[in-house]
């Protein structure tokens, strides 16, 4: 296996005399640097967005913000600590969490949804009938 190294490296030292032997190297090293920007655009530059955001999701959590742990535990921010957030899971039950521990932010707090659920056919009838009358 030696061997076949050193008669690599040689073979390599016998052609630096040669004019063309410096480009077909250039050429050698596309291949990878191909490979290094495929990785960088596909994997490391999604997971560093996706980071970015996870952090401003969590920097922004707030009292009364419906959220879903990473262990699947849904519940509403009763308060914010500096690093951990205090979730009211049940009537009587509140746990605290690490904020890492935040997998995701729903659009609107329980108690907001049931009230604009209600609210949304009354103004679709208010506004029927503001049209008729017009």
């Amino acid at each position: 296996m030696n061997s076949f190294f050193m008669s690599l490296l040689m073979g390599m030292g016998q052609g630096g005399g040669e004019g063309g032997s410096a480009g077909s190297s250039l050429f050698s090293f596309l291949p990878l640097v191909a490979i290094i920007a495929i990785f960088y655009f596909l994997i490391l530059r999604p997971q560093n967005k996706k980071q970015k955001e996870t952090q401003k999701m969590l920097s922004a959590l707030k009292k009364g913000d419906r959220i879903v742990t990473i262990g699947g535990i849904h519940g509403v921010i009763q308060s914010v600590k500096e690093s951990s957030v205090i979730v009211k899971v049940d009537e009587n039950v509140k746990l605290e969490f690490s904020r890492s521990a935040v997998s995701g932010v729903e659009r609107q707090s329980k108690d907001d949804s049931d009230e604009k659920k209600i609210e949304a056919p009354e103004d679709k009838n208010g506004e029927a009938s503001e049209a008729e009358e017009k």
